[in-house]
């Protein structure tokens, strides 16, 4: 699809770092309603076109940054594209340093060459949008709670035992109510879920897997987008970083095949965690994970091996749409 103007765009926190390819032009505007006003004007005026369908925006998925300037442009019919982080950094390779300039440019300049084969991004429905903030948040939550429960260690380590209480009090208190906005985040996920038919059938089927929870199951959701964005389980991992890959040079060396290190780390790091909970309430896995590491092999490639069990299963059951059948139940 050919487009007359591409516009990169960096988004930070505050602002929005945009290139005008068609004549080079370069201009900052404020992360905000009025500045997403501002930017179009501006694209407007310097490109010289009317009509919305001859523009692409492209910028790269910063989360919360992000979204409102999507929703935005989606509002108004303007064409844009949203660059995963890993598509960016594959196109651009090895970078010595960064700027804000350099990334608008690099995202327009990556558009350009790519626009016939670029489809303008459409948002997911405003249900997965909604869960997906929620996700986060609670991510964000668990992280908070994982950090104080963390300082409580090596206050016990370095405090004396007077002072130490009085942390521990302290610590112990933002912990608690930490748990309790979690569990109310949990709560509205829940909510949200039980809107959508078509997505509380996916919870319930993928939360039939034996080592998968109730979180895991909303993570591959939220993830997938419901199950929309990839095809198939072996494109997910290879998204996530946990698909094996030869390592090999011609015909005379053979390496172990080897994860890339091009992949989304930070799904990459929840499927790690969700695959030690797998081992930690799944008899099968913990059982595989104890024999394989038992023969010698690679704690990490074992925990790899689980992780894609695990994706494949959950895109196995939503596809079929049916639960998960534990055929070791039925084994002699």
């Amino acid at each position: 699809m050919k487009f007359k103007s591409i516009i990169g765009v960096d988004v930070s926190k505050s602002t929005l770092d945009a290139y005008l390819k068609i004549n080079q032009c370069h201009a900052v505007f404020e992360n905000n309603e009025k500045g997403y006003q501002e930017l179009v004007e501006w694209v407007m005026e310097n490109s010289g076109l009317i009509l919305a369908e001859e523009l692409l925006f492209g910028f790269e998925s910063t989360g919360i940054y992000s979204s409102e300037l999507a929703l935005f442009l989606e509002k108004h019919s303007l064409p844009f594209y949203i660059i995963s982080g890993l598509e960016l950094k594959r196109s651009l390779g090895i970078r010595r340093g960064k700027s804000d300039k350099a990334d608008s440019k690099d995202i327009a300049e990556y558009l350009y060459e790519k626009q016939e084969k670029i489809i303008p991004t459409v948002l997911p429905k405003k249900v997965i949008q909604d869960l997906k903030k929620l996700f986060n948040y609670r991510e964000r939550l668990v992280k908070d709670r994982a950090a104080y429960i963390t300082r409580i260690k090596e206050y016990e380590a370095v405090v004396s035992e007077i002072k130490l209480k009085v942390y521990q009090k302290s610590n112990t208190e933002v912990i608690a109510c930490l748990d309790k906005q979690i569990q109310t985040v949990e709560k509205e996920i829940d909510k949200l879920l039980r809107k959508d038919e078509l997505l509380m059938n996916q919870y319930k089927l993928i939360n039939s897997i034996k080592g998968i929870g109730p979180q895991t199951a909303v993570a591959l959701i939220v993830l997938t987008e419901g199950f929309t964005l990839f095809d198939s389980w072996r494109k997910f991992a290879s998204y996530a970083g946990t698909a094996p890959f030869p390592n090999q040079s011609g015909t005379s060396y053979r390496g172990r095949t080897k994860t890339s290190p091009l992949a989304n780390k930070r799904i990459k790091t929840l499927l790690t965690l969700y695959a030690g909970t797998a081992i930690q309430y799944s008899t099968e896995m913990k059982t595989y994970y104890k024999r394989r590491t038992g023969e010698g092999k690679s704690k990490m490639s074992t925990l790899n091996i689980i992780r894609n069990k695990l994706i494949a299963r959950a895109f196995a059951v939503v596809n079929r749409n049916s639960s998960y059948v534990d055929i070791l139940k039925y084994a002699a």
